[in-house]
């Protein structure tokens, strides 16, 4: 597993340039078959449009790239929407720019310009967010512990899942890996080892920064 960038909704933007009117549509994408299904979803929406550029990236290891300029001259649409998520290093993403041709010719600088410039705009409004690694850590302590645990929890910014309160408390804790030891020494402490926990997989935790 590796921590890496996306974007966590669904969003879309509108500029004019030259009289063309540019519809900028981005969402996440775990895999291509969501990025192809969000590309069919804009296609069919804006079936009436001149163009329906797209480019996405897949891949905590940005390892599936693909994009299409859909009838606009080679390298002018697609190519600036993949090279600019590439240069802001963002995966799992998906970006169809919809063109509505307003007659005036943009020329193949002007056509970068303005795909590159509808790609930037959407991409700022997709609220984008770090993917980081953390270790899931379940606990299970008793209820006259669970006070002091949570006050320290809320003080070192320690996440967790709200607890199941049973005959004890089942805490689900997530940590970086490199803390795992330091929330164990912690919880030793204020349980004098009165505790049981068991360390589980790595997952993806969305952290905004």
């Amino acid at each position: 597993m590796k921590e890496y960038k996306t974007v966590s909704k669904c969003v879309q933007t509108e500029l004019t340039i030259n009289k063309s009117r540019f519809i900028g549509s981005c969402s996440p994408a775990s895999c291509e078959e969501e990025a192809l299904e969000f590309i069919e979803k804009i296609k069919k929406e804006y079936k009436d449009a001149s163009h329906n550029v797209f480019a996405y990236i897949i891949g905590s290891e940005m390892n599936i790239q693909r994009f299409s300029d859909d009838k606009e001259p080679s390298g002018t649409a697609g190519l600036p929407i993949i090279e600019l998520l590439k240069k802001e290093d963002i995966t799992n993403v998906v970006i169809v720019v919809t063109r509505y041709y307003g007659g005036i010719q943009l020329g193949a600088g002007g056509l970068i310009r303005a795909y590159s410039k509808s790609a930037r705009l959407v991409l700022e409004n997709a609220a984008v967010i770090f993917k980081r690694i953390y270790i899931l850590v379940k606990l299970v302590l008793d209820y006259n512990f669970w006070g002091k645990v949570q006050n320290d929890f809320e003080k070192h910014n320690i996440r967790y899942d709200e607890p199941e309160y049973a005959e004890k408390v089942y805490l689900k804790t997530y940590v970086k890996t490199q803390k795992v030891q330091e929330l164990l020494n912690m919880i030793t402490n204020i349980t004098s080892a009165d505790f049981t926990y068991e360390i589980m997989q790595e997952i993806y935790l969305e952290v905004c920064e």
